[in-house]
């Protein structure tokens, strides 16, 4: 599962864009609150910040740029890669994710000939391919578009530049000719996606609160749901 080289244009087939964190699994398992302690806990060590400090500015960071190493990296000159290594790749996923048949039934019954699976995450290469190799689903997606924590500045959603690479690198046909859709936790990634033409779908959890104004035109619970807002994309419907 790598970065697409096939050139715009050469693939028909409407793009599924699956956002990995707290959208693959469920935020029931924990891996949002486990790798918010280790964001504080990098803030009050490389910033020096009392966890009242590093909390808000944390927060702040997160509202302002939809990642946190984006802010990080503009106004404290911190390496993405030390981030990520003291961060998301400091993360127990192997006690918190396991194998999820459930989900790779699901995404087995896309119909493929309609259907390209492409993963789209703010995360690193090294963290996106941990979840989708403990979930077991990693061979169902045909490529992946990533934060390159390598480079600098970090270039990740909700950034317009964001999206053009997304669709750049899965080959898409462009947005006036593609049926796109983003399964995403994220209310402001959803709403720069449709803003932009794709096909948002906003994934709010049960445990979650729905927005007064919706993110995109479409607002689900699980991706179960998919089946009714798509049926024509599934070879079977929901039960």
């Amino acid at each position: 599962m790598t970065p697409s080289k096939i050139p715009a244009g050469s693939d028909s087939r409407i793009v599924f864009f699956f956002d990995i964190d707290n959208c693959l699994y469920s935020r029931a398992c924990n891996v949002q609150k486990e790798m918010t302690n280790l964001i504080r806990q990098f803030f009050t060590t490389h910033l020096s910040l009392p966890p009242n400090e590093a909390r808000t500015l944390h927060q702040k960071y997160q509202r302002d740029y939809g990642f946190t190493i984006s802010g990080l990296s503009r106004h404290h000159n911190i390496p993405p890669l030390v981030f990520n290594h003291e961060v998301d790749d400091a993360l127990p996923l192997d006690k918190l994710l396991k194998p999820d048949p459930q989900l790779r039934k699901f995404l087995l019954d896309i119909d493929k000939t309609k259907v390209k699976l492409w993963l789209f995450t703010n995360a690193y290469i090294t963290h996106a391919k941990r979840v989708v190799n403990l979930l077991q689903v990693e061979d169902l997606f045909e490529g992946i578009t990533y934060c390159d924590y390598a480079g600098v500045p970090v270039v990740g959603k909700p950034s317009e530049e964001m999206y053009v690479k997304a669709e750049r690198e899965a080959g898409v046909r462009g947005t006036e000719m593609c049926y796109f859709v983003v399964i995403d936790d994220s209310y402001m990634n959803c709403k720069h996606a449709s803003e932009r033409g794709w096909k948002a779908v906003h994934l709010v959890e049960p445990m979650l609160h729905v927005p007064r104004t919706p993110a995109s035109p479409y607002t689900i619970q699980s991706l179960e749901e998919l089946r009714s807002l798509f049926p024509s994309l599934f070879n079977t419907t929901m039960e």
